[in-house]
Parts: structure tokens; C-alpha cells; sequence
């Protein structure tokens, strides 16, 4: 599929997908079934897309479109699974990692999202949920790095107090589109559930709509909270399950420009080419001796670019 350079035809945002089958939403608001042009096909939710019309219909959801074009993107994510790397969501504004005191989090699965932001050039944020418990404490402790290094950091108990996490997010997510992630037991369904009550009948609407039963439960999709029209409605894209993100676009070389708390300290290396795993004079690790970053900050570096440097498939 060709990327446009202009809409030639009419434009529609992507708010799900299955196989081949893509739901569309128009500037007027109406849903419809669309199919790419050709048998390739990479459109993701939040993409914006050319289409022209192939018929129309008297209900929701019947009539068809062809999409001619994915409009150019502002940014796009990848998720990896065993070592095939597939886009999944673009054009974001922010995306939303929810974490919590319990269960105990996975803190690679936290680097590598906030990594592949870092390279999209995506503002992301940490929500630490759960935080009445007294497990919140430990949490608290393995996420200060992250804090330290600039990333946003949310505390919510969104079950004991849903009126205060409306309240809260509601400044950061108005206007804007944003992805929300999280693993199985942090919340996540409950706080999308909060923040779009309908989300799902929309859910068993898209499923309908795409002819794909309860396969869509699995799949990225797009909600809207607030009005038509109104300057603070917002764009939530919820991905269920926590996604391994894709890192094959990061090379090697480039991993620790994207790990704040690594790069501030690339600069005091001796060898301009240093890899920061061996070498004398390293201002990292130096920096990591002192105390100056953390240890298992060290350790993903470690982990991650040993991953990068192995060749596609082994």
C-alpha cells in the first residue's frame, strides 16, 4: 500500500482491525467496514487513512470502503514476538504504562515500552496502581530511577478511589491520544472501564462490526471520551495484555541514546565507539560503580543490546 503524501480522496481514522478487515471512522463520525487496496495491507489503530467509497448502506457498519493510502504518521510502535516485529498503534500522543504494587511488575517489560517511546519520540508516563497497599512501598522503591530520570510518575488506587484517578487523569489525557498498557492484574480493564463507561458495548460493536466474534477482545482499539466536538474529547487506545515491544528498529549502537539515566553519562567515555559492556574509561559504567545508575538499569542495558547485536532468527 502506497503512502499518501495528501488526502486525494476522503480521510478516516482506524479504531480496529482484523485481518484484512479494518473499521473505519469518518470525520463525521460514522463507522464503516474498510479493505486495503491490494493484498498488503500495514494500517494500525490511530492511523489516518485516504479511502473512497464502494457502496453504502441504510445501517451501521454495512457500508464498504477501500483504503487507498495510510496517511504519513507523527510516530508508530512496534510490538515483537519471537523475533517478528508488527506495528500496532501510531500517531500517539502519550502512552499511559500502568504498573502496580501488586503483583510484583516485570521492570524489563517497563524498560523496553519506555525505550521504544523514547525512540518513536513519544511522551510516555507510569501509573503505579494499587498504591493503598503496603506493597506500594517496594514499588515505589524499584521505580525511582525512572523517576529520577524525568519520566512522569502516577499514583492512583483506582478501585478504592475512582473519583480521584478521573480526576487526575482527566488533565493529562484531554485533547490528546493515548495508549494505554499494562499486564494481566494491574487494572488496566478497570480504569478503561471508568474512563469510557460503554467501552464494552463497544467492544461487542466492533466485534459485530468486523465479523470476528470474540477474536477482537485480543486486539488494539480505539475509544473516544468526551463529546463531538468538544477540544478536551479524548482518544484512548487500549492494547490488552502487556506488549513485548518491538526493539529491531534500535540499532545497537544508538540503545543507550534512549535510556536517559546510561546517556547523560556517554559523554565522559574514552573511546568515541565505546560500547559500555568492557571497555577502560567508560563514563557509564564508571558512572554505575558510583552508584549512579542503578544496577538492573545496567543489566537491561546488558541484556537488551546483546539482543539487538544477535542477527534476525537465532
Amino acid at each position: 500500500m502506497k503512502r499518501a503524501q495528501a488526502a486525494a480522496s476522503a480521510a478516516a481514522l482506524v479504531v480496529a482491525g482484523h485481518g484484512r478487515h479494518y473499521l473505519l471512522e469518518d470525520e463525521g463520525g460514522r463507522r464503516f467496514i474498510g479493505h486495503p487496496r491490494g493484498k498488503k495491507s500495514d494500517c494500525v489503530v490511530g492511523d489516518r487513512v485516504a479511502w473512497q467509497s464502494v457502496g453504502e448502506a441504510s445501517t451501521d457498519h454495512e457500508a464498504q470502503g477501500v483504503i487507498t493510502a495510510v496517511l504519513p504518521r507523527r510516530n508508530l510502535l512496534y510490538r515483537q514476538d519471537d523475533w517478528k516485529t508488527k506495528a500496532f498503534a501510531a500517531n500517539l500522543d502519550r502512552v499511559l504504562v500502568m504498573v502496580a504494587a501488586e503483583p510484583v511488575f516485570s521492570e524489563s517489560q517497563l524498560a523496553r515500552a519506555l525505550i521504544a517511546c523514547e525512540d518513536a519520540g513519544i511522551a510516555a508516563s507510569i501509573l503505579l496502581n494499587k498504591a493503598d497497599l503496603p506493597a506500594v512501598e517496594l514499588a515505589r522503591e524499584r521505580l525511582e530511577p525512572y523517576r529520577r530520570m524525568g519520566v512522569p510518575l502516577i499514583e492512583l488506587a483506582i478501585k478504592a478511589d475512582p473519583a480521584a484517578a478521573v480526576l487526575t487523569l482527566e488533565p493529562l489525557l484531554a485533547g490528546r491520544t493515548t495508549l494505554v498498557l499494562g499486564p494481566s492484574g494491574v487494572g488496566k480493564s478497570t480504569l478503561v472501564n471508568l474512563l469510557v463507561p460503554d467501552a464494552q458495548a463497544q467492544v461487542g460493536d466492533i466485534s459485530q462490526a468486523l465479523n470476528s466474534g470474540r477474536h477482537t477482545t485480543t486486539h488494539t482499539r480505539w475509544y473516544w471520551r468526551g463529546p463531538a466536538g468538544s477540544p478536551a474529547r479524548a482518544g484512548l487506545i487500549d492494547s490488552p495484555g502487556f506488549q513485548e515491544f518491538g526493539l529491531r528498529q534500535v540499532d545497537p549502537e544508538g540503545l543507550v541514546a534512549r535510556m536517559p539515566d546510561l546517556a547523560q553519562h556517554a559523554g565522559h567515555c574514552r573511546f568515541y565507539n565505546c560500547t559500555h559492556l568492557h571497555e577502560p574509561g567508560c563514563g557509564i559504567r564508571d558512572a554505575a560503580a558510583r552508584g549512579d545508575i542503578a544496577p538492573n538499569r545496567m543489566r537491561i542495558y546488558e541484556a537488551l543490546r546483546a539482543e539487538l547485536a544477535r542477527p534476525v532468527g537465532r
